[in-house]
């Protein structure tokens, strides 16, 4: 069976939100909600949190969860991409499950079922999406919009409203359009090939990596979920994502 590692990109310099992995929720730090529902997957053989400062992996170690280790990564990484195929390049595995470090709510089964998808080897990545049920993210450019095929297959991505609707009076907008969740996996040997590449002409206009992929002819799955989480981007999110953590548990 293939071995799939689950990684967790954390760095300390973010540019809304320095520090927010340690920031508390709930009298815990982000981070360490994210740990323990990534450790809530069932399809995983590790859990790495790839980061840049000590502080955070002195917070993941003294966690003590079993099968979760740190990986000190350079701090000049563009993105979570590269930070996560820096931690692996060494290491066995067969693929990557890349969960954002600001995610406190992800899914364990959707994991699960990316793990599922990516272990085919089918696939070169995957990803997913949700319907967009509220009308004002259908123009939001902070939103990001998936295409896909009949057969799940990413076409396209887009902070523009896609697809276009030529004659919106006649066609109701109920499951057309999907949001992207920023979750993937990855065959390892395909992550590093990505991050060898330089970012494309649509990547660079779009500011959205997984252009990269698909200009390089990925073959990249994009799975469907109602469960999207919230991402803790701002100092505001944390009294959002306490919100729905009292919802939840």
């Amino acid at each position: 069976m293939d071995r799939i590692v689950g990684v967790i990109p954390s760095r300390w310099g973010s540019t809304r939100f320095p520090g927010k992995s340690l920031v508390l929720i709930s009298g815990k730090p982000m981070i360490q909600w994210v740990v323990e529902r990534v450790k809530q997957a069932r399809r995983l053989d590790a859990v790495i949190v790839a980061t840049d400062d000590e502080r955070i992996a002195e917070c993941v170690q003294t966690l003590n969860i079993p099968d979760v280790q740190v990986a000190m990564t350079h701090s000049g990484h563009p993105s979570g991409t590269d930070r996560i195929a820096e931690a692996v390049q060494s290491m066995e595995m067969d693929a990557i499950i890349n969960v954002q470090g600001d995610e406190p709510l992800i899914e364990p089964s959707l994991i699960d079922e990316l793990a599922k998808v990516i272990s085919t080897g089918e696939w070169d990545m995957a990803t997913a999406a949700t319907p967009i049920e509220d009308e004002a993210q259908i123009t939001d450019p902070s939103v990001v919009k998936a295409l896909f095929n009949r057969h799940g297959q990413a076409l396209y991505f887009s902070r523009s409203t896609i697809p276009h609707i030529r004659d919106p009076e006649s066609i109701s907008q109920a499951g057309i359009y999907w949001r992207h969740i920023g979750i993937y996996a990855y065959r390892r040997d395909y992550l590093l090939k990505l991050v060898a590449e330089p970012p494309c002409a649509l990547e660079e206009l779009e500011k959205l990596e997984q252009l990269r992929a698909l200009d390089m002819g990925c073959r990249m799955k994009v799975v469907k979920t109602q469960d999207f989480g919230i991402g803790v981007d701002t100092p505001e999110d944390v009294a959002k994502a306490e919100r729905l953590l009292k919802q939840l548990l």
